[in-house]
């Protein structure tokens, strides 16, 4: 056999991750606190670039504070949560495209509010559990408080609408521990009703460590004697009368509790090896506040106005004077290389701030014609929606909408949220209509166990009532909605309500 060389043409297709592709992609992922970074490393890298904050805009080759358009999103006034339509302002509207999306009326569940009768979200559960439970990680004293609980409540198997819930009742525990909120506000805030706030911090303040998310040292101490099984009526009542025993005032705690002397001071040590402050094992985290990425406001006509926050975007510019003066001197081919090389990445880094603001804008304007109901309604309105949605409507790939997601934040008329919080899946509808959401449904299920009375629910029958409202769902899918939700079987449920009878 013989062997010889030749020459072979050959016709095909790669996609080449070029230095400035792949910057755009990491540019997309950053949140606003590491873009401020990054950019301040270019500035200081490439002699060519210049902050800047105190120029006027025109003077901006690809300023990126063109991109600072706004999307309106109104709502049919006919039913409350009807069509959302995009309105872009005729001023803005050479800036970015709106979402191609359908703008078809999408009517929200209609849910009356959570039931206070039981609470079965604790019950069954275990604490701290789940497969991706890194233990070792919770254990590291370098931990803030608040990643600690952010990490068990995504373990806790809440709805989305509970975890966002959730979410802003973390955010507003302080370093001791304590949730000193007014769960009214929150209520109000979000849409949702009061006992259903009231429901999902029961579940918070069965995180670790014990006594965590209390609203006050009265309760925060009776949880963790909860834990160890000791809070009898009269522990309950000495709690209640902290301030007699800060007064050392012995025989007063005897009367009210009811007891002899001997038992007061035998109640005052147990207290002592309690901890009034719950989180004192864990790090002190820089108070930082989260500046939001879009801001979303409600006009007084109806209609949703979606911003970039101007602040948060970096305003660079390229000093072409100095490139051009560079430019003209005799240099060295590795020198004029170089300053090619700084010019092609100083005008790539601009179009990337640009697409960037762009790109967040416009997956913020679709997020929010998708869930114009949870603006108007709240929590319990959360449609069902996925990265695919809004990636067909506003014709871009779903990895993008995946990065832009990420780490970003919009600030509501219902508070703070990050991006992904607006994501969830679907349940399909018995009649071909809407789907429902699969948060929505979880709600639904609570619902109906909550109520169920005496005449205990077994998962067929669940499955028969949501039938009845439209809702397609399999018997397994109940039950694993049930269990995510820490609620027992219903034979379980029956003998819990055998032995309190």
């Amino acid at each position: 056999m013989s062997a010889y060389q030749r020459l072979d043409m050959r016709q095909g297709q790669s996609l080449v991750m070029t230095p400035q592709l792949q910057q755009a992609i990491k540019l997309l992922q950053l949140s606003n606190i590491e873009l401020a970074e990054f950019v301040a490393e270019e500035i200081e890298r490439n002699p060519l670039l210049e902050r800047g904050d105190n120029a006027p805009a025109e003077e901006f080759d690809g300023d990126i504070d063109k991109a600072k358009g706004r999307d309106e999103l109104s709502l049919d006034g006919s039913d409350g949560m009807g069509t959302a339509r995009d309105a872009v302002d005729a001023s803005d509207s050479d800036m970015y495209e709106a979402g191609t999306g359908s703008d078809e009326a999408r009517t929200a569940n209609r849910q009356s509010g959570p039931s206070a009768s039981t609470d079965w979200s604790n019950v069954g559960s275990g604490r701290g559990g789940g497969e991706d439970f890194d233990f070792e990680g919770s254990l590291s004293s370098e931990k803030s408080l608040h990643h600690h609980l952010h990490d068990q409540l995504a373990m806790a198997g809440l709805s989305q609408a509970d975890s966002l819930i959730g979410a802003r009742l973390i955010d507003e525990t302080d370093e001791s521990g304590f949730c000193k909120v007014d769960l009214e506000e929150v209520a109000k805030a979000l849409g949702a009703d009061s006992a259903n706030v009231a429901a999902v911090l029961d579940v918070c303040q069965g995180f670790d460590p014990t006594g965590v998310m209390a609203r006050d040292l009265t309760e925060c101490l009776a949880l963790q004697l909860k834990e160890r099984d000791r809070l009898d009526p009269v522990m309950q009542t000495f709690l209640d009368n902290l301030h007699l025993a800060a007064k050392h005032d012995i025989k007063a705690l005897s009367d009210v509790c009811g007891v002899d002397k001997e038992d007061v001071m035998d109640m005052l040590a147990e207290l002592r090896t309690l901890s009034p402050r719950p989180a004192s094992g864990f790090a002190t985290e820089a108070t930082i506040a989260v500046a939001p990425d879009v801001f979303v406001k409600e006009l007084p006509n109806g209609m949703f106005a979606v911003e970039l926050n101007a602040e948060t975007l970096p305003r660079v510019l390229m000093d072409k004077a100095y490139y051009a003066e560079v430019s003209a001197l005799p240099m060295r081919d590795k020198e004029k290389e170089f300053i090619s090389e700084c010019a092609a990445n100083a005008t790539w880094l601009i179009k990337s701030l640009d697409q960037r603001a762009r790109t967040i804008l416009k997956v913020a304007s679709e997020i929010v014609r998708q869930q114009d109901a949870f603006f108007a309604h709240g929590v319990a309105h959360l449609r069902p929606l996925n990265l695919k949605q809004v990636a067909d409507a506003i014709e871009m790939h779903e990895s993008t909408v995946s990065r832009v997601t990420s780490n970003k934040y919009m600030a509501t008329p219902r508070g703070l949220f990050e991006l992904k919080y607006f994501f969830s899946a679907a349940i399909p509808s018995t009649g071909g209509g809407e789907a429902h959401s699969a948060e929505a449904v979880r709600y639904r299920i609570k619902q109906l166990i909550d109520e169920e009375g005496e005449k205990v629910l077994s998962d067929d029958k669940i499955v028969e009532i949501l039938t009845e409202f439209g809702i397609d769902i399999a018997r397994r899918t109940v039950a694993k909605y049930r269990e995510s939700l820490g609620i027992p079987s219903s034979v379980q449920r029956r003998r819990l309500l055998k032995a309190s009878a």
